[in-house]
């Protein structure tokens, strides 16, 4: 055979990743919240996009029938965003410059006054003024309390270390080593800052900083001080040694107990000044007067935005090189962004209707009659690929009248039942604790009796898994229930 060069065709497929296939993808799994912050970006950025701010409102549509079906098949389900976005062009997503493919509250602040809003001098665009987090405010007690440089300086490498629940993990001699200081003084500056506010912070222990707490209170007494050195009997709830170990009687112990649960054991928790993130719903439901469902997603954050086609028409003509390639990557990119915004508004329309019609059952009667869910069901119901569905379902949220749950939260494994039915584990936990809650002094129900319990119910459950779900509902064992309800209250 001889050696030389020749010229062969070979046929391949294979799937290109184009920074547009990786933002669509991106773009599906963003809550809406999420989207509304990309499209500012892209407002910013791209000059052929504006804020389309005609719609006022979306139009409502009945999205489940009385069975709790569409109205209209899912084929033909026409997302909110469909009336809200108006398309450059039909193209699908994964033609042309796109490239895609399918892959199967308000926090505005307000500032209260005793007056109404014409009593407020302020601007319409002044900003809330900033409230100290809570670094700055022990940084400030810790001026206020230290006049001695070396001991602003163990302050300020306190603060440093100080972890979110409010506690130092770093051994103060470790602290006193690295800063060339006497442990001592170290110990003198932690002792003064575990009595700033809040009260307990600097602690190395879960005992000093309750005790510090109880100090503050005048409560540290010498019973007080021994329960401290025994909590883990009293979290095994071993009361009545407890009682023989502090010398009170079951009255005393009981209201000593009562005075530790008032206490903070992590200040730094909820300290700061972060405002807790209101959960935004991505979709709505609302039951009609028919009994059947209503579905549609949040106006309120949903971006909406066109397409300046008149933008490049106004251009005078004979423009460079350049200038052409700019509007026509802008000009695609901005077609693709509102294509794209299009078919994720329907995506997650359709999954949610899919959800909401698997667990009528919920919606209606509540978490017993969760039905079990995997993303297979939902995925070979509106025809797509388990990775989309779960896609949509992350950081997505649904206001319902039973509250705003994530549409993570309906997907639960499968329980066998003693007759071929299958159970939801979502409801299966849900029973524990009905059950645990309903027990009575006389009758505490081991995880054994539970087992029968629920098979009597229908529910064939190993003892091992009522354990599991036992603990992860962080409800103690019967034998520390029954100490617990056995001591006086």
């Amino acid at each position: 055979m001889g050696i030389g060069p020749r010229l062969e065709f070979r046929q391949s497929q294979s799937l290109v990743m184009t920074p547009q296939l990786r933002q669509a993808i991106k773009l599906l799994q963003f809550s809406n919240l999420e989207v509304v912050a990309y499209v500012e970006e892209e407002l910013e950025r791209n000059p052929l996009l504006e804020r389309d701010d005609s719609a006022e409102s979306i139009p409502e549509r009945a999205a489940l029938d009385q069975q709790g079906g569409l109205t209209t098949p899912l084929d033909a389900v026409e997302g909110v965003a469909s009336e809200q976005m108006h398309l450059a062009d039909s193209a699908p997503l994964d033609m042309g410059h796109a490239e895609t493919y399918d892959t199967g509250t308000n926090s505005d602040g307000y500032r209260g006054s005793g007056g109404g809003f014409e009593t407020d001098e302020r601007g319409i665009d002044e900003p809330l003024a900033a409230q100290p987090n809570l670094r700055d405010r022990l940084s400030e007690q810790a001026r206020l309390s230290f006049h001695d440089p070396r001991e602003r300086i163990i302050a300020a490498a306190l603060i440093g270390l100080l972890e979110p629940t409010g506690r130092i993990e770093v051994a103060p001699a470790a602290i006193a080593e690295a800063l060339g200081a006497e442990l001592a003084q170290v110990e003198r500056v932690r002792a003064a800052m575990m009595r700033f506010e809040p009260v307990g912070m600097f602690a190395t222990s879960l005992r000093e900083c309750l005790a510090v707490q109880l100090s503050e209170r005048n409560r540290l007494d010498p019973a007080m001080a021994a329960l401290l050195d025994n909590l883990e009997l009293l979290a095994r709830r071993e009361t009545r040694q407890l009682m023989a170990i502090c010398g009170v009687d079951g009255e005393d112990m009981a209201q000593m107990i009562a005075e530790l649960r008032a206490l903070d054991p992590k200040p730094g928790v909820g300290s700061d000044d972060a405002m807790p993130r209101s959960v935004v719903p991505d979709v709505l439901l609302r039951a009609l007067p028919d009994g059947g469902w209503h579905l549609e997603l949040n106006a309120q954050t949903l971006p909406r935005v066109l397409v300046n086609q008149n933008f490049a028409a106004r251009l005078p003509p004979g423009q460079d090189r350049q200038t052409r390639s700019f509007i026509s990557e802008h000009l695609a990119s901005a077609n693709w962004l509102v294509r794209s915004l299009h078919q994720r508004a329907q995506t997650i329309l359709k999954v949610s209707a899919e959800i909401v019609r698997q667990q009528d059952g919920f919606f209606r009667h509540g978490v017993a009659h969760l039905r079990p869910l995997i993303l297979r069901d939902i995925a070979s119901a509106v025809e797509l690929h388990e990775s989309t569905v779960s896609r949509v379902t992350a950081n997505k949220y649904i206001g319902t009248p039973r509250g705003t749950l994530e549409l993570k939260y309906f997907f639960t494994t499968a329980i066998a039942g003693t007759h071929g039915e299958s159970h939801s584990a979502e409801a299966i936990r849900h029973r524990i604790r009905a059950l645990i809650s309903g027990e009575s002094v006389e009758d505490i129900l081991s995880d054994d009796a539970i087992v029968a319990r629920l098979r009597e119910e229908g529910v064939d459950i190993a003892r091992r898994t009522v354990a599991k779900y036992r603990e992860a509902l962080h409800i103690p064992s019967s034998v520390q229930r029954r100490r617990e309800k056995a001591a006086p209250a």
